[in-house]
């Protein structure tokens, strides 16, 4: 009778007694850091930037949305927001391009590609920060394209002597 109400006694491979509420405990924690550190690759294959963006975009709606539905002619934000529209057929706008493009000038740009027209490659990526414009290749993609290239003009001109006298 004292056998029936006894607790079962688990043991590991070792024969030493496991405390299983310190290994629920140890696997809680695993569990959670784990889920923790889930949900930070996800929020970085998400992409910061666009997290970023979509946080701004959030922002931006709460703000509108606290603004009254009728604006008068001193609300700021509807001034800026009529100010750098462009309209047809007006006398300012080309100065007014002409101050953003002087602007946008201010921004660090990467430094573009000034030399001789580069070579083609698989990604149209042209020389500059990114490729210094040096094919490195061995040429196998050039080959490549060019019997490619070969093939579809045989298979054209055969295409053509075929039906020539109809």
């Amino acid at each position: 009778e004292e056998s029936q109400h006894t607790e079962t006694v688990f043991r590991d491979k070792s024969g030493r007694k496991r405390d299983l509420a310190q290994e629920r405990l140890e696997q809680r924690l695993k569990d959670e850091a784990q889920a923790e550190r889930d949900e930070q690759y996800a929020r970085w294959g998400r992409g910061l930037a666009q997290d970023r963006q979509q946080q701004q975009n959030v922002e931006d709606a709460i703000k509108e949305m606290q603004k009254p539905l009728a604006r008068y002619i001193d609300d700021e934000d509807l001034d800026r927001m009529l100010r750098e529209q462009e309209r047809e057929g007006d006398p300012m706008a080309e100065f007014i391009k002409k101050r953003k493009a002087k602007e946008s000038k201010d921004k660090k740009e990467k430094p573009r590609y000034n030399g001789p027209t580069p070579p083609l490659n698989r990604f149209n990526i042209w020389p500059g920060h990114r490729w210094d414009g040096v094919d490195r290749s061995n040429g196998f993609e050039q080959q490549r394209f060019a019997r490619i290239a070969n093939r579809r003009a045989v298979q054209e001109m055969a295409y053509k002597w075929s039906v020539e006298d109809m």
